[in-house]
């Protein structure tokens, strides 16, 4: 089985449509990264299979979660390669993309890719989540906020919940350890002002894995002390203590 039809056989799976054309703009995306991970170590994972269940279809699993409305702002948090959020724009073209990113060939990557691929609508801020919460013109901004694979419940919701606007969402992509995150993160979630709303189990196509993805629901600002200054979520992040 190749890509496309992993691909393919991977999003029906999910219940989700899948046009030509969008096939075909993922496997292009597909390809810029295998490319570029020649020269920035941008994923351990390499097998074309692989790549479109365990990169592809589990980024998708965003749209099981949350209908998104044409137009919505859409920030990746510590995109990486552009994980889930090239993905959630090639497939969801509407949607108006930040990708939020520290690493600096991480982030040649991305702008390569966004003009290779021709896209619009896509912003890539260099820098480190915590210090883009604070900025004017970007705190409490997104519709919704991503993250996938980046830290632990606590800490997420510290670099991404200053980014999300009040009655927006954030979406945690975690493994099976999910709801354990979230006991862990009540006081934190109580501080920022999220509450989670839904969560979903989902079973990779192929048996590829287990994923629960969280989304927590800003119900009101976060407070001015928060996101504190970058290291400091990871370092000290807000307990139940």
């Amino acid at each position: 089985m190749d890509f496309r039809a992993a691909l393919r056989q991977g999003v029906m799976e999910l219940g989700l449509p899948l046009s030509a054309d969008t096939a075909e703009a993922l496997e292009r995306f597909k390809e810029l990264l295998l490319e570029g991970n020649q020269r920035a170590n941008l994923t351990a994972i390499t097998d074309p299979v692989e790549m479109a269940v365990k990169h592809f279809c589990d980024s998708l699993g965003y749209f099981l979660l949350q209908e998104v409305g044409s137009g919505c702002s859409v920030a990746d948090v510590g995109t990486g390669a552009g994980l889930p959020g090239l993905v959630l724009k090639l497939y969801d073209p509407s949607l108006r993309v930040t990708l939020v990113e520290s690493v600096g060939k991480k982030i040649s990557f991305l702008e390569d890719t966004v003009e290779r691929l021709g896209l619009e609508g896509v912003e890539i801020l260099p820098g480190r989540a915590e210090e883009w919460g604070r900025k004017e013109g970007k705190r409490e901004s997104f519709d919704m906020v991503v993250a996938r694979a980046v830290a632990e419940l606590r800490v997420l919701a510290e670099y991404c919940l200053p980014l999300t606007r009040t009655d927006g969402a954030f979406v945690a992509y975690k493994g099976g350890e999910g709801m354990e995150e979230v006991v862990r993160a009540a006081r934190a979630l109580r501080v920022l002002g999220g509450t989670v709303e839904k969560t979903k189990h989902l079973s990779l196509p192929q048996g590829m894995g287990e994923r629960t993805l969280i989304l927590l629901r800003k119900i009101r600002p976060t407070p001015d002390g928060y996101p504190r200054r970058a290291g400091i979520p990871e370092k000290r992040p807000l307990s139940n203590d």
